[in-house]
């Protein structure tokens, strides 16, 4: 019977556990609708302000802008975008390994000079480089509790300044791109200087005939600073609605994996509660064998 008992508890467990997973889906469900209609909405205006300022910079024959200059990359700042929760399958995980392999394939000589700095934007990541001593810069966890353009742009500011006043000559930024609910893939991009556009953005871009008011030195220079606060707010709302849908998929899967558990909890119950009743009728058979024996 104790057997029994211990099998009883594991599946009111299980069952406990189940309705808290397919809970926390629901909730993702729901927070990942407003997401993906933030990040959708942004993208074609971040796209396009992307390819405009490529189009202008590419035709300006020089460009001041300290948000252009490039330099030795002596001491980087990588910024990692992940969340303040977990329970969101690899979704983190993947992330700060991604960060990792970018330090230690691109920028191994910085790293072992101690000219690495990161910028976390949420706790995970946060909780991470702070445990292994890394030059943490900044606590940016409250982001995710009021996201919205103002204070995404707090931190790019910072980091702008940060680039300006030369505290680091590269910033890359890694993140998870939403593609939908069960697709994430990561992206890793520089965000300053401002890469130069390719090659055939430039060819593309002196076909472009633009009547310009006020001059094109003057638009690019407001454009450069705007577009590199879209860029890393739409960073921070693409690994939003990632993580979301990774949260979504891994809680989905938790409750198929616990529905899955309690079948088998529940056949070796029965299975146990037959075994327990066999022996008891035994055990009564031949209690009355005996007697009758005896008699």
């Amino acid at each position: 019977m104790a057997n029994l008992k211990e099998v009883r508890n594991r599946i009111k467990s299980v069952t406990s556990t189940q309705q808290i997973t397919k809970a926390m889906k629901m909730v993702s469900a729901a927070k990942l609708k407003r997401a993906t209609n933030a990040i959708i909405q942004l993208r074609p205006y971040a796209s396009k302000l992307k390819d405009l300022l490529a189009n202008l910079s590419a035709s300006l024959e020089d460009n001041t802008s300290p948000y252009l200059q490039e330099r030795e990359p002596v001491r980087v700042l990588v910024v990692v975008v992940s969340s303040n929760r977990g329970l969101a399958g690899a979704f983190n995980t993947n992330v700060i390994k991604t960060a990792n392999n970018l330090i230690a394939e691109k920028y191994p000589k910085q790293l072992a000079a101690g000219n690495v700095s990161i910028v976390a934007i949420g706790k995970k990541a946060q909780e991470f480089y702070q445990r292994r001593k890394y030059n943490v810069i900044g606590n940016n966890n409250e982001l995710y509790s009021d996201l919205n353009f103002e204070n995404a742009s707090k931190i790019t500011e910072a980091i702008m300044q940060g680039f300006v006043n030369g505290d680091y000559d590269r910033v890359e930024l890694v993140y998870n791109h939403f593609r939908n609910a069960a697709v994430q893939y990561l992206i890793t991009e520089q965000l300053l200087p401002v890469p130069k556009p390719e090659k055939k953005e430039e060819a593309k871009a002196a076909n472009v005939d633009y009547i310009l008011e006020p001059s094109q030195q003057e638009i690019v220079e407001q454009l450069i600073p705007k577009n590199i606060k879209i860029q890393l707010y739409r960073a921070v709302l693409d690994s939003n609605a990632s993580e979301h849908g990774a949260r979504m998929t891994a809680m989905d899967k938790a409750t198929e994996n616990a529905g899955e558990l309690l079948k088998s909890l529940k056949l070796s119950y029965n299975q146990a509660r037959q075994a327990a009743i066999t022996t008891e009728l035994t055990e009564i058979v031949s209690g009355a064998a005996a007697l009758s024996g005896g008699n």
